[in-house]
């Protein structure tokens, strides 16, 4: 076996991009930030950053999320208090991605209630919740810098994926929530209305996906409703199979 030649292979960046994922006013939206630098000045991306020489990929992606949300990073099947759902979801190494030099993009998957207005950081100008709708309806990823339009695509069917068979969908609440709150995530990220007995049936007939609090709310208007936290099941069985559309 020959001896490994470091100098023999090009160097390469590592960044971390986030898919951060929330439903405001019932719809399904993602953070994007507009690039004050080059390459792709003024266009909408994702937000995320390089890798520093010091930090690794999940540490990188925790950092980033707090940056450019104040979030803290919650660790998949964590049950250590509020913290947004943080979890890899795929690496994009095309050599022409990034116009600058050959740059590998390690993507995340964020999840979190609804958000405040986002704030702007690093070479970021501004930042906003868009619809995804929006975002990716061009077809052509145009709406966004580099392939951030793939990126996005990606989390957003992991996204509708993963609430079918786990309980991710009580990452988009507060920490105490209404049957009726938790079918308009579903609807939401899902792009399809439910019927809301059927919903109510499934959701409190599946072991361990909700423990009611013992208190109701009537935030939603109407007659108060009753109130759930999230249980300790992360999967659900059976599944909250997504409708045919």
């Amino acid at each position: 076996m020959s001896p490994y030649d470091p100098s023999a292979f090009p160097p390469f960046a590592v960044t971390v991009d986030l898919v951060v994922l929330t439903v405001r006013e019932h719809v399904l939206s993602a953070l994007v930030v507009r690039r004050g630098e080059p390459p792709f000045q003024g266009r909408w991306a994702l937000p995320g950053g390089f890798v520093r020489a010091d930090e690794d990929l999940a540490a990188a992606a925790a950092r980033e999320l707090a940056e450019e949300t104040g979030l803290r990073a919650q660790s998949p099947g964590s049950s250590g208090g509020p913290g947004a759902h943080l979890e890899q979801l795929a690496t994009f190494g095309d050599p022409q991605r990034d116009p600058r030099m050959r740059v590998v993009s390690v993507a995340h998957l964020v999840l979190a209630p609804d958000l405040p207005a986002p704030r702007a950081g690093g070479d970021a100008r501004s930042a906003r919740w868009a619809q995804v709708g929006e975002l990716l309806g061009s077809g052509d990823g145009s709406a966004l810098a580099f392939d951030h339009a793939q990126i996005l695509a990606e989390g957003v069917e992991r996204a509708r994926a993963k609430i079918e068979y786990s309980s991710l969908a009580t990452a988009f609440c507060p920490p105490s929530f209404t049957v009726g709150e938790l079918r308009r995530v579903y609807e939401a990220v899902w792009g399809v209305a439910l019927d809301p007995r059927n919903f109510h049936r499934k959701v409190t007939g599946t072991p361990g996906f909700l423990v009611p609090t013992g208190g109701t709310t009537t935030r939603q208007g109407g007659r108060p409703a009753q109130l759930f936290r999230a249980g300790g099941a992360t999967v659900l069985n059976p599944p909250m199979l997504r409708p045919e559309v």
